[in-house]
């Protein structure tokens, strides 16, 4: 397994240096697989469940879409995401806790943080749903593509058998609605999946 892994990796020139197995089997039944590492020095790590329930070709797949996010500069684009994210509720979060105006418009007679923190909290919170929309959104579009970076560098039917064993092992909805996944869904469902990659 380890070979076949180390194989792949070479022929699409992804920098791998070690493969680890994660002991999951002790918290979860669920399979995982992602790597880790700056720079030049990226590590693949599988959990045991993921490598029990599955065959090397389908590893090699589920391996394959990860590299994916990295060839598609998926995770520079997620931290430099979450980044700006995160300065931008910062600083209106610094806004809201330090203006006098807007305690007193609420009742107090002062500058008072818990009160501009509670005020914080309900008007962000409709900011930080449209947030999460883009940012599912977004999540979405990075899964086609990984999928269809593993379609074109692994063995299709096994990536695909992969997914199939993966949502029956996480015990997937096969047929969310739609509406519910445009809201809360970071990963396209299974189907769709399925169906983007025999189309695309």
């Amino acid at each position: 397994m380890k070979r076949k892994i180390e194989e792949y990796a070479a022929k699409v020139n992804f920098p791998l240096t070690n493969v680890f197995v994660i002991d999951g089997s002790k918290r979860s039944t669920k399979g995982n697989a992602f790597f880790s590492g700056i720079g030049r020095k990226k590590k693949i790590v599988l959990y045991d469940t993921l490598i029990s329930n599955h065959t090397e070709e389908e590893l090699v797949g589920v391996l394959a879409h990860e590299v994916g996010h990295f060839k598609k500069k998926h995770i520079i684009t997620g931290l430099i995401l979450s980044i700006v994210q995160m300065g931008i509720t910062l600083y209106i979060m610094s806004w809201f806790i330090f203006n006098k105006e807007l305690s007193i418009a609420l009742g107090a007679d002062s500058w008072k943080l818990h009160i501009n923190l509670i005020a914080f909290g309900m008007l962000y919170e409709p900011i930080g749903m449209i947030i999460g929309l883009f940012m599912n959104i977004l999540s979405r579009k990075h899964e086609y593509e990984a999928d269809a970076w593993a379609v074109q560098t692994a063995d299709k039917t096994a990536f695909k058998q992969a997914l199939i064993k993966l949502s029956v092992d996480n015990l997937s909805n096969l047929q969310p609605h739609p509406a519910y996944v445009f809201f809360h869904y970071s990963h396209p469902p299974v189907l769709a999946r399925l169906r983007a990659m025999d189309e695309g």
